[in-house]
């Protein structure tokens, strides 16, 4: 089963995760993320590219589901404005045993950050400016271009 969402309401992380666990699954992962309230900032907004970025997390949890043997992966991400310590993402998955839960889960999240077509707008003390791709984003996704996805 593969679940995705991209949506502007907030995450309901009991909801999804018990959804993820009736699969029967020996192990779950999941990474959420979080607005940060570091380096001054008050509000984030997100904005994607509807249709094309579903797609895109729609693939990434297909090549998770195949290179792992995942019984099941969900991928919610909110849209729109936000303020520090608000939910963003969520990335669960269920796999018969943890190391494939939890290297699909980081695969996913690595592989999101930069292939996924979203764009955010961070504010700080009321000025609001675009952020740019970060390098270590890069390197966290290239290091599962191994043999069989398992991280180089």
């Amino acid at each position: 089963m593969i679940r995705v969402s991209v949506d502007p309401a907030p995450i309901d992380i009991g909801t999804e995760l018990a959804g993820i666990e009736e699969t029967g699954a020996g192990a779950v992962a999941s990474f959420i993320g979080i607005v940060r309230a570091d380096d001054g900032v008050t509000g984030m907004e997100l904005e994607h590219y509807p249709g094309m970025t579903e797609g895109v997390l729609c693939d990434l949890a297909e090549q998770a589901m195949t290179r792992w043997g995942l019984l099941s992966t969900v991928i919610v991400h909110r849209i729109g404005p936000m303020e520090p310590g608000d939910r963003v993402v969520l990335v669960a998955t269920a796999a018969a045993h943890r190391r494939e839960a939890l290297d699909a889960c980081a695969f996913l999240i690595d592989r999101l950050k930069t292939e996924a077509p979203f764009w955010k707008r961070e504010t700080r003390g009321g000025t609001a400016n675009w952020v740019e791709a970060r390098a270590s984003d890069d390197q966290a996704a290239a290091r599962w271009t191994g043999s069989e996805g398992k991280p180089d």
